[in-house]
């Protein structure tokens, strides 16, 4: 069976984001004071192979714990659902 996976990869919380920093600081210059707090991640799609949600979701653990994010410094969600 084929799922259709998302992974988001943030930085983790208390850890320097200067990407999220510069586009605060954009934001604010652009006249959206309100904006805060903001973390710059990226989103990865991708199409698995598995017997099962469970596996799907194990096998794409596996793949974020050693390549897709970063296990010291970025904290990452995994969405499963058939595709």
């Amino acid at each position: 069976m084929t799922y259709r996976v998302l992974v988001r990869v943030m930085p983790r919380v208390g850890l320097l984001d200067p990407q999220g920093q510069a586009i605060e600081s954009a934001l604010h210059v652009l006249g959206f004071a309100e904006a805060s707090g903001v973390h710059m991640g990226k989103s990865i799609t991708l199409d698995v192979q598995a017997k099962s949600r469970d596996e799907a979701e194990a096998r794409v653990r596996t793949m974020c714990d050693k390549l897709l994010a970063n296990p010291v410094t970025e904290d990452y969600l995994i969405e499963v659902e058939e595709a």
